[in-house]
């Protein structure tokens, strides 16, 4: 694979990656973690960029992705899982999000009376738009790798480089009241999570193989060196932005009183695009914003429909589009707050379930492994996430639970990964032993 295509892949991957929850997540982190922000941010990157660099290689092992690998914990697992990913990253939660951040931080800043007719008008007019942009999906690498994604990069790094030379020197904000001063790493860890891009990869996966074979390569090593190029070019350019947007949200000139009951990473945004280059900065931030969220539900989009047509391929692509485009239309109208809500109990079960998963390929591709090793911590991993999410909710009390190692820190569930790999890797060491093809 040559290098232009490399980039050429690598930007789609980046520009599919980088939509609303990267935009407005790592300056909200900086902000509440003031000292603490370069172990947040740590733990941010981890999960919003490592996490989705090895889920897209490990998606490269078999040549048909994750809906191959997956079966060796059981068939029908890897359809309900691969469903609950795609539903996740695509019309419940994901899409309509990237409709409302675009709201908010492009059109919200020139509305003296925005309500929800404008949101209304303005969500139909994005969704014909993605739609679109969707409607070929073997378009989708010349419309976002060779033409949004230069576009957008350029439009980011003029907001990046101004921010940091009005902040450059500045003392951190700071610790926010309620940040976990005792666990930064863990704080942004999580975080991370809303960002969907370890559970994206999943999907975008299947996207970047597609792209790679339409380039004329189609073995095996080939397939899984090209990917890895592509992705970690998709991966630097993540790390770089997520750090510079922590890092300015950890400067800013602003107080909690400031922002009051609004998302903080979008009002943070809009003020320092406002201080840095006034009215156009606005426009820039839109623009940033925009470009951002269209190519993120574009690509979205297609990964959605592509494994729903794969999986009922009597309904065409085509098909599928239409209806996620409408129902990613109808959630956006709840609005971004109710959106992100109601993604942090169904994340938090999926993540641990979806590192998992990406990890034991890892491991069970480099380790001869019995399939049972890959059955055991998948099954305790769903339990105690689940377990986990309906305690912290409150939905039923099991005081009990918080016993567990890391469990104050959220990372309950893997001591059960790792015990569950070797509990089953004994168990059926004299048994047929896992092959990928």
């Amino acid at each position: 694979m040559s290098t232009k295509n490399s980039f050429i892949v690598g930007f789609m991957l980046f520009a599919m990656f980088f939509g609303a929850g990267n935009l407005i997540f790592p300056p909200g982190l900086g902000f509440q973690s003031g000292d603490h922000f370069w172990l947040a941010i740590a733990g941010f990157v981890l999960t919003g960029v490592g996490l989705p660099l090895l889920g897209v290689i490990a998606g490269s092992i078999s040549k048909d992705g994750y809906v191959e690998s997956l079966k060796v914990v059981h068939p029908a697992f890897a359809i309900i899982f691969m469903v609950a990913i795609y539903l996740t990253i695509g019309p419940f939660f994901a899409i309509p999000r990237t409709a409302t951040t675009s709201y908010e931080m492009a059109i919200l800043p020139f509305m003296d009376n925005p309500g929800a007719l404008s949101l209304l008008i303005f969500s139909v007019v994005f969704f014909i738009i993605v739609f679109a942009l969707s409607y070929k999906a073997e378009s989708i690498t010349n419309s976002i790798g060779k033409i949004l994604t230069p576009i957008l990069l350029i439009t980011i790094v003029a907001l990046i480089i101004r921010a940091i030379t009005l902040y450059f020197g500045k003392d951190p904000v700071p610790v926010a009241e309620g940040f976990n001063v005792n666990s930064p790493f863990s704080v942004g860890f999580t975080e991370g999570y809303l960002t969907m891009d370890a559970i994206a990869a999943i999907a975008f996966s299947v996207i970047v193989l597609n792209a790679i074979r339409d380039m004329g390569i189609t073995n095996r090593k080939e397939l899984l060196i090209g990917t890895i190029k592509s992705a970690s070019i998709a991966a630097i350019l993540l790390g770089i932005i997520y750090i510079s947007l922590g890092w300015i949200g950890n400067k800013v000139d602003l107080t909690p009183a400031d922002i009051g009951d609004q998302n903080a990473g979008t009002f943070i945004l809009t003020f320092v695009a406002d201080v840095a280059y006034g009215q156009f900065g606005t426009i820039l931030l839109g623009a940033i914003v925009l470009l951002a969220c269209l190519t993120t539900a574009t690509g979205l989009i297609v990964a959605v429909s592509e494994y729903f047509h794969k999986i009922i391929p009597k309904v065409s692509y085509k098909v599928f589009a239409a209806i996620f485009t409408v129902i990613s239309f109808a959630l956006a109208n709840q609005g971004l707050e109710q959106v992100i809500q109601t993604s942090v109990p169904v994340l938090s079960i999926i993540y641990p379930i979806a590192i998992t998963s990406v990890i034991l390929l890892f491991v069970t591709y480099f380790v001869s492994s019995p399939r049972i090793s890959f059955q055991l911590p998948i099954a305790l991993v769903i339990v105690v996430s689940v377990l986990g999410v309906v305690h912290r909710n409150g939905w039923l009390e099991m005081a009990w639970i918080e016993n567990l190692p890391f469990f104050a820190s959220s990372f309950e569930w893997i001591p059960f990964l790792v015990i569950g790999y070797i509990a089953g890797y004994l168990i059926g060491m004299k048994k047929e032993k896992i092959q990928y093809t």
